[in-house]
C-alpha cells in the first residue's frame, strides 16, 4: 500500500516537473548552464512526463521507479559539481520550471533526496 501511493506521488511529480519544463521558455537556457549537452536539453521533459506517466500507472513496474533513481542521481552528481567549488557562480536550478528558478544550493540536493527516497518507497 505504501509502495504503491510512492509510486502514484513519484508519477505525479515526475509528470508535473516534465510538464512545467515544457511550459518555461528559460528552462533549456538553465539546463545548458548547468552543464547539460544541447543534444540532452529537449529529450529531459518528455522522458520526464512518459517516466512520470508510467510509474503513476504501475506501468513496466519496477523500471520507472529504478529509472527515476538513475536520473536523480544524475542530477545530483550535476548539482554537486557546482555545490563543491566556492568560488563558481551557482546557475539556476530550474527542475520545476519557473517555479523552482533559484540558485542550486543544498535545498536542491536535499529535495533529490526526498524523492530518492520516494522512489525506493516505491520499490518495496
Amino acid at each position: 500500500m505504501i509502495g504503491t501511493a510512492a509510486r502514484i506521488a513519484l508519477g505525479m511529480l515526475f509528470l508535473l516537473s516534465g510538464a512545467l519544463k515544457l511550459r518555461d521558455p528559460s528552462w533549456p537556457g538553465a539546463a545548458r548552464a548547468m552543464g547539460a549537452p544541447r543534444w540532452s536539453v529537449s529529450l529531459v521533459a518528455p522522458i520526464e512526463i512518459v517516466l512520470g506517466a508510467c510509474a503513476a500507472a504501475g506501468v513496466a513496474e519496477p523500471w520507472p521507479a529504478w529509472l527515476a533513481l538513475a536520473l536523480l542521481a544524475a542530477f545530483s552528481a550535476v548539482l554537486t559539481r557546482f555545490l563543491r567549488n566556492p568560488v563558481a557562480e551557482r546557475p539556476v536550478c530550474a527542475c520545476f520550471g519557473r517555479w523552482s528558478a533559484k540558485p542550486v544550493g543544498a535545498g536542491s540536493l536535499l529535495r533529490n533526496g526526498g524523492l530518492a527516497v520516494l522512489a525506493v518507497t516505491a520499490l518495496l
